[in-house]
């Protein structure tokens, strides 16, 4: 077993907490708690989007490029492969064929974790999110681009660490 929030708990807490509960649904509720580990990769992530979602809304190049990797993508292994959606309308598929849609940082409709969404031209309410593997492809390469903003963030940590030494 993972070190949990209830591991840490007094012992005569657990044993309360086991006796008001099933011990199928302790243990469901030890998986729930996140560690510190978990947490600490969560927010990276959070981070990661929140610098992309910035990026995408203001830097032109940087938007046409991963749209256009995308684009690419959908072309060569086709939109089901890409998106991650069962059914599209027969105008949704044209549009995203064609290339009408933006790239934005939003929460998958399922699972509720930011990730990449294609939002089409025109339909704003309506969000295709792309598979988890694509999305976090173009995010990786998002981050070795090294945008502007983290440069100047490695910047100022370089500078403040000769500071210190």
């Amino acid at each position: 077993m993972s070190d949990s929030f209830l591991d840490n708990l007094p012992s005569n807490e657990r044993r309360k907490l086991k006796q008001m509960m099933s011990p199928e649904a302790y243990e469901r509720l030890r998986e729930k708690v996140k560690g510190p580990e978990d947490l600490e990769k969560e927010l990276k992530r959070g981070e990661q989007l929140a610098e992309l979602s910035f990026e995408l809304q203001t830097d032109e190049k940087l938007r046409e490029r991963l749209k256009g990797q995308c684009e690419k993508d959908v072309r060569e292994q086709g939109i089901e492969a890409v998106m991650d959606v069962q059914k599209l309308s027969p105008e949704l598929k044209k549009a995203l064929q064609q290339g009408k849609f933006m790239l934005a940082v939003s929460s998958h409709p399922s699972t509720h974790d930011d990730q990449l969404v294609a939002v089409p031209e025109g339909n704003v309410q309506e969000k295709i999110p792309l598979k988890p593997a694509f999305s976090d492809r173009y995010v990786a390469q998002f981050l070795q681009s090294a945008s502007p903003t983290i440069k100047l963030q490695d910047l100022s940590k370089k500078t403040s660490r000769k500071k210190a030494a």
